[in-house]
């Protein structure tokens, strides 16, 4: 029996050819609704193979696609809708209700069936029509039906316009320039390197594709007509299950999926046969060292690791041998980019001296923030780009992480990095996973934080963990005020929602930190 390679969620599976082809037909179907180039197409989706189809509808418009966060609130989601201007949004059926309150007027609602295995056969939701009505919602499998397919597929898939949520303030919409056909193929070059991605490889999208790295990670896949398998949400053993059943031989990850991998019972684990995987890499967030090694020691030395930042893409690269010579980096610059630690006055620090870490790739296009040239400008520093983050370089050009910037909290003008101070939490038997963040202190200014999540059955008190920390760290460093949380907000990737922790014990402040 022949092979098929397409891209599968759930039960659903599509070939390329019938992929593409519902996506020319989306294509028309955003061009009667009057998108043209220049414009914006907003993405409300979980994971899904209609995800891929409305992304590649934009491009022979010369639109942009703009993936939506689906766990943001009404106010948040308003918020990208305005700033982008986005003159239609494509959303899950069900997500639709909840949100319809926040969608201005006058724009074109297509809604996607929500449940899972669910396709042309499935009936949509009350008040949702196959036909264009001014003020209605259309049926994305009657809305696709009825249309002739673009006459000429894309040849490209352009980067879409990613909302990063940040720790403070409303998301900030990054606007690429258009690539060269020099930086379009130094790019290509540098997937390849870093994410292992060929033509005949087979992948598994374990992370949501409204976040800048999987949603490139998938376009250069499908592009390649790797074969894909899209998980609507991480779970740990399904993982195993898919990279077991469909061969899955390259994948990136984020390290709260390591987490919960290492957490699976190891007979659990040795039910699966992962030999098919010759590629893991990972990023997103600093991996605690111990979960870096464990996740070395069970799957070889094929766990590579980079970092980056939307704005700036890939900068640094590190190979599983490079990281257990030089345990907790993060890796080198890579042959394409720049990085620099600087102070506060733009001073390039010495080898070991934190800093401001600042960086750019050469063979990406520069960007802006939708609609905010100033703060484009304030990220600027010595011709590179800074996101806020806190480092250090070593004497070997080894990249070391302590911190971001807006993170960081000042408690009677010392300056503390909460990163540090989860780090040593998380080697607390019990603690499962946490977040330090500062809170108003009438004396000091701000004052620490801590919400901890405990594994099943376990028992510690505020006093413990605070205690745990005055062992191992100075004792300004331990948490005044200690929560412990059944749970953690967070979004389908792991990454907690620290602004949503803080923004209770600021409520009512003219300030924020």
């Amino acid at each position: 029996m022949e092979e098929r390679i397409g891209v599968r969620c759930g039960a659903r599976f599509s070939t390329y050819e019938e992929l593409f082809a519902r996506a020319l037909r989306a294509s028309r179907g955003l061009l009667e609704l009057g998108i043209a180039e220049g414009d914006r197409v907003a993405l409300l989706l979980r994971n899904s193979i209609e995800y891929i189809e409305a992304t590649i509808a934009t491009v022979p418009l010369g639109a942009s696609a703009v993936p939506i966060n689906w766990h943001w609130r009404g106010e948040e989601i308003a918020h990208v809708l305005a700033d982008s201007a986005a003159k239609a949004l494509v959303v899950h059926a069900d997500l639709w209700p909840a949100i319809a309150a926040s969608v201005p007027e006058g724009l074109d609602v297509i809604a996607v069936p929500a449940e899972a295995g669910s396709g042309d056969g499935a009936t949509a939701p009350e008040g949702v029509s196959g036909a264009r009505a001014p003020g209605g919602v259309l049926w994305w499998p009657d809305w696709l039906a009825s249309r002739e397919p673009w006459a000429q597929p894309p040849e490209t898939v352009p980067a879409s316009i990613i909302y990063t949520s940040g720790t403070t303030g409303r998301p900030k919409g990054v606007v690429r320039n258009p690539p060269t056909d020099a930086q379009r193929e130094g790019l290509r070059a540098l997937f390849t390197e870093i994410f292992r991605l060929e033509e005949g490889e087979r992948t598994v999208i374990p992370a949501p594709m409204y976040h800048s790295a999987p949603n490139a990670y998938t376009a250069a896949a499908v592009m390649r007509r790797m074969d894909i398998t899209l998980m609507r949400s991480f779970d740990a053993e399904e993982f195993l299950r898919i990279v077991e059943r469909d061969r899955v031989t390259v994948v990136q990850m984020v390290p709260t999926m390591f987490v919960r991998l290492l957490a699976l019972p190891r007979e659990v684990r040795a039910r699966y046969d992962l030999s098919s995987l010759r590629w893991v890499v990972h990023a997103a967030a600093p991996c605690p060292p111990q979960v870096k090694r464990a996740m070395i020691e069970w799957l070889g030395p094929i766990v590579a690791e980079y970092y980056g930042s939307t704005e700036a893409g890939p900068v640094t690269f590190c190979t599983s041998a490079e990281w257990l010579a030089h345990p907790g980096t993060v890796g080198r610059a890579l042959p394409q980019a720049t990085i620099k630690v600087l102070d506060a006055e733009g001073r390039e620090l010495p080898a070991g001296v934190s800093g401001e870490v600042c960086m750019r790739l050469g063979v990406i296009s520069d960007f802006t923030y939708e609609g905010d040239e100033d703060k484009r400008r304030a990220l600027e520093r010595d011709g590179l780009v800074s996101c806020g983050d806190i480092g250090y370089l070593d004497a070997g050009g080894y990249l070391y992480l302590n911190d971001r910037a807006s993170d960081m909290v000042i408690s009677g003008g010392v300056n503390v990095y909460p990163a540090e101070i989860e780090a040593c939490l998380l080697t607390l038997d019990g603690v499962r996973d946490c977040a330090v963040f500062g809170i108003p202190d009438d004396d000091f200014g701000e004052a620490l934080a801590a919400h901890v999540e405990l594994h099943d059955g376990a028992r510690l008190s505020a006093e413990d963990i605070r205690a745990h920390v005055h062992s191992r760290l100075a004792g300004y460093k331990a948490p005044r005020v200690v929560e412990i949380v059944d749970s953690l907000p967070r979004e389908d990737s792991g990454k907690i929602f620290k602004r949503r922790l803080r923004e209770p014990y600021w409520a009512g402040r003219a300030r924020a930190i």
